[in-house]
């Protein structure tokens, strides 16, 4: 062997002799959540996942849309994207998983993750999906202004029923009234076709069908779990939500 090639022969061999001591660059973590509620009610409801998820030191924020298009709830949930200092785990409930469906193509967005929450393909609408697969609720009715609500007679049992009786009456009477128009908006980029999802499936949801939940996330791949509790499973089992969610955010590691 020249001695030109005996010197690249050694050099290439030590070059891979001190790749295997060099420890591989550990990925940054994702220490941002931003949660998108659902509608018929507020944001408030996520207090006890918050602080489960502030305790495990993550920076939490909550978004508090308007409710009067989807491309004004859309914009409200970028907005607090913007305020976040690296990449974030966005969560949302509901009619929030339409929200974050569009919102999830933000670059700084590592993850999504859907709570007992409607996951759209493009071309879709939250009426067209809950149209398919009906859920066991008959109570949405609508003001003269095409405002929608859950009749306060049937909330407790169709949207909080493992929800302590006099909070779950309290929620009946302060829900958040979506507009009929956000609800029949076409989703035009799903963003879990690029990024990593996960969804939590509530298996005794009154107002979210649960076959329907579990038809959305097996198209689109997502990591599913499935929990014994009502729509507001975020408030029910706030355990399991954090715990998804903390899952989600170690697999989203940049």
């Amino acid at each position: 062997m020249a001695l030109t090639q005996l010197s690249l022969s050694l050099a290439g061999t030590l070059l891979i002799a001190l790749a295997a001591t060099v420890p591989a660059r550990a990925a940054n973590p994702v220490k941002n959540v931003v949660i998108v509620h659902g509608a018929l009610a507020d944001g408030s409801g996520w207090r006890k996942v918050h602080d489960l998820l502030i305790g495990k030191g993550f920076n939490v924020t909550i978004v508090q849309p308007p409710m009067t298009t989807l491309d004004a709830d859309v914009t409200a949930a970028k907005r607090i994207l913007d305020l976040q200092d690296g990449p974030s785990i966005l969560v949302g409930h509901s009619y929030g998983g339409m929200i974050i469906t569009e919102a999830g193509n933000a670059d700084n967005v590592a993850g999504l993750v859907y709570i007992a929450a409607f996951q759209p393909d493009a071309g879709e609408t939250l009426l067209d999906l809950a149209g398919q697969t009906p859920a066991a609720t008959t109570g949405i009715k609508a003001t003269a202004d095409a405002f929608l609500y859950l009749d306060p007679k049937v909330y407790a049992a169709d949207f909080a029923a493992d929800v302590p009786a006099a909070e779950a009456k309290f929620m009946a009477h302060s829900q958040v009234f979506p507009s009929k128009v956000a609800f029949e908006t076409r989703i035009t980029q799903p963003a879990w076709k690029t990024k990593k999802s996960w969804a939590l499936i509530a298996t005794a949801d009154r107002a979210i069908n649960p076959e329907l939940m579990r038809t959305m996330a097996n198209r689109a791949g997502s990591t599913a779990v499935e929990v014994e509790g009502s729509h507001a499973v975020f408030m029910s089992r706030p355990q399991a939500v954090a715990d998804l969610i903390e899952k989600a955010a170690k697999a989203s590691a940049m």
